[in-house]
């Protein structure tokens, strides 16, 4: 597991909730009443404040506002398509409705739209084996070909496992055939952290991000202010992409 991983798992609502209560009752046995006390509240208020679908709301919509989404039309034509593999097989509209595969987004749909609206001519596709003897470089290619998109046109990079390694090994592809701009396409969550890793090389590129995820639904009787299941969930993917940008950061890779 990375560090950010690890990071990100460690201060995820449910599981640093427990870690804090099991503090608590370790400092009530040491008779440390006010630190146990403390320990409570600041696991409730963690644990609380994220079930508010506000909250992910605020800190997911303002990552993925950094790079606003552009129908294909409106952005430059480029030398080549950037895709960035995770969660290929997802591609949830919004995370606060029903997953509804008729209506889902993938990065892939993203990175065809771009293909047919002639903004490049060729396609990286970014991405090492996960599970299994398949790259998400090939999941995304198989897919890309049932959109119409022919298999000269794509590029499979299958050794990056995480998005600095993205950047660095994408950057190779497109050295060795001295490929110019590019077009970056993950999602809107994923793309500061994309594109901070792929500048820091200085690569051109700009920002293609399938549609945002993190959106109020149009549902009347949704609340931003009532504690949410999917809310939690969301959490877990927002609060790692804060933790990688900081060690991103630390590390001198963005």
């Amino acid at each position: 597991m990375s560090l950010s991983n690890f990071l990100a798992q460690f201060i995820i609502p449910l599981n640093l909730c427990v870690a804090l209560l099991c503090g608590a009752v370790l400092m009530r046995i040491l008779r440390c009443r006010r630190t146990a006390k403390l320990l409570v509240v600041v696991a409730l208020i963690w644990g609380g404040m994220w079930s508010l679908p506000a909250t992910s709301l605020w800190a997911g919509g303002w990552l993925e506002q950094r790079y606003p989404y552009q129908a294909p039309q409106d952005l430059p034509k480029a030398e080549a398509i950037v895709v960035l593999g995770g969660h290929t097989a997802g591609g949830r509209p919004n995370w606060f409705e029903d997953y509804d595969p008729d209506k889902r987004i993938t990065r892939s749909d993203t990175a065809a739209q771009l293909y047919h609206a002639n903004r490049a001519p060729l396609m990286v596709l970014s991405g090492a084996l996960l599970d299994g003897s398949t790259s998400e470089a090939q999941t995304m290619a198989a897919a890309l070909e049932r959109e119409q998109i022919p298999a000269e046109a794509m590029i499979l990079e299958e050794r990056s496992q995480n998005t600095r390694e993205n950047a660095l090994f994408t950057q190779q592809e497109l050295n060795e055939r001295k490929i110019g701009p590019v077009l970056l396409v993950t999602s809107g969550l994923h793309m500061p952290r994309a594109m901070a890793a792929f500048k820091k090389l200085d690569i051109a590129v700009t920002a293609a991000p399938s549609p945002p995820q993190i959106v109020a639904p149009q549902d009347p009787e949704f609340s931003m202010w009532l504690p949410n299941e999917r809310a939690l969930a969301a959490s877990r993917s927002i609060i790692k992409e804060y933790a990688a940008l900081l060690l991103y950061w630390v590390r001198g890779w963005a």
